[in-house]
């Protein structure tokens, strides 16, 4: 049965396609070219709160995508049950679409988590920045498969290249923006994404147009929320950074509202006992449950049905995602601990940065600090903005382990030697 809620135009790839006849759906052909990528496997080497590697038990960028992308479905599939007035068994959001755009949404974060993602944006800030979800942006689009002298993107289809774009808007409508922008030269896809008759003119500003967004890409961000809020919590009361005596603190030093006193209380509970895994494991649920659609109209009505809904989320559990994410914040992310190990990456990613611009970008330099593939596309390019971000690819790329090695590699004295290159 077709799902008549998506048209030919949701179905259209950025170039004609030759693929015929194959069994797969279009959303599911982009849902496996993301899950057999290098670029999706690499996120098991990247951090998501903690880094990989000291524990066994946490969460890397690629678990975290994983349970997005169950979230993710978890929503489609309530909604089609729970939402009757919009959604029927032949009309309904697609699930495969879906998880495909959340196993997608982290692909373009550098190592280091957020701390490497702002270092690189203040190094790339001259020559257009960086910005996590506009490097998906441009894996995905043009440089997801290499050639033997080039890159070349994923061909995606409108609906998904749409679903992974959190933010629309580009890096030259605001001032030295820190983040939520794609990069300056990307507007074709943007235009792609719309159409080329509709334009970013309907909007009164950058900050609207990225609060514009399918219906897919709500529930992808709803489900990046969730994840994010419930198990990194786990993670971090796992790892010994919460524990009952801080959250006690925490409480009496904040002014909170009665209902928020007692989600606090409740976590207390939880945590005296060995079970507090499921008890948070079970507000995944909940989270879920408190999804609900409304109609909307839009100027890309006539085209598509993906902006005809919005997703709205009821207002106590936005409150309590908003209560974990805040306690996170507050007890992990700016504990000492966490503050070390962030200065760490972004000492290393500027060092490494500095030099590569050095060699590659402001001179033409001899040296071939980087795999022969990059070295030589970079010394092909003549804008020296296309080849810093031709380096920025190169780090941005890399996972946290083989970046701490390339670093030690070309600052450690101590470190490696020509045998290990062979």
């Amino acid at each position: 049965m077709k799902n008549k809620f998506y048209t030919d135009w949701d179905l259209e790839r950025i170039k004609e396609s030759r693929r015929e006849n194959d069994y797969r759906s279009p959303f599911q052909i982009d849902r496996d070219r993301i899950i057999h990528s290098s670029e999706f496997r690499r996120l098991q080497g990247k951090t998501q709160v903690f880094l990989p590697g000291e524990y066994d038990f946490y969460r890397t960028r690629l678990t975290h995508s994983i349970e997005v992308a169950q979230i993710g479905r978890s929503i489609c599939n309530y909604l089609l049950h729970s939402q009757s007035d919009f959604l029927t068994a032949d009309y309904f959001i697609d699930p495969d679409l879906v998880e495909s755009i959340c196993l997608a949404h982290d692909l373009g974060h550098p190592p280091f988590g957020h701390a490497g993602e702002r270092t690189i944006n203040t190094l790339m800030r001259r020559y257009g920045g960086f910005e996590g979800n506009a490097q998906t942006l441009r894996l995905i689009t043009e440089i997801f498969y290499r050639a033997e002298e080039s890159r070349r993107g994923m061909n995606p289809t409108r609906a998904f290249l749409d679903g992974i774009l959190k933010y629309k808007a580009q890096f030259k409508d605001f001032k030295n923006p820190e983040n939520h922008f794609t990069y300056n030269d990307q507007k074709r896809y943007i235009e792609f994404v719309f159409g080329k008759k509709n334009s970013v003119k309907e909007f009164q500003s950058s900050n609207h147009l990225n609060k514009f967004r399918s219906i897919e890409c709500q529930i992808m961000d709803w489900a990046d929320d969730t994840a994010y809020a419930v198990n990194d919590l786990v993670d971090s009361i796992s790892g010994g950074f919460i524990t009952i005596a801080k959250v006690v603190q925490w409480q009496k030093e904040n002014s909170l509202s009665e209902y928020q006193n007692e989600i606090i209380d409740e976590m207390i509970e939880w945590m005296k006992s060995d079970k507090f895994k499921p008890k948070f494991g079970m507000q995944i649920g909940d989270f879920v449950k408190a999804c609900s659609l409304k109609k909307r109209k839009t100027f890309l009505d006539k085209l598509t049905n993906r902006y005809r809904l919005e997703l709205k989320i009821a207002k106590p559990i936005l409150e309590k995602a908003e209560l974990y994410k805040r306690i996170s914040v507050e007890l992990v992310f700016r504990s000492p601990q966490l503050h070390q190990m962030e200065y760490k990456g972004k000492y290393m990613i500027e060092k490494m940065f500095r030099l590569f611009e050095e060699n590659y970008v402001t001179k033409n330099g001899k040296l071939k600090l980087l795999p022969d593939f990059t070295d030589r596309i970079i010394r092909m390019e003549k804008s020296k903005s296309l080849r810093a971000r031709l380096v920025c690819d190169q780090i941005a790329g890399m996972t946290d382990s083989y970046a701490m090695r390339t670093y030690r590699r070309l600052f450690d004295p101590d470190y490696s030697s020509i045998a290990d290159l062979v």
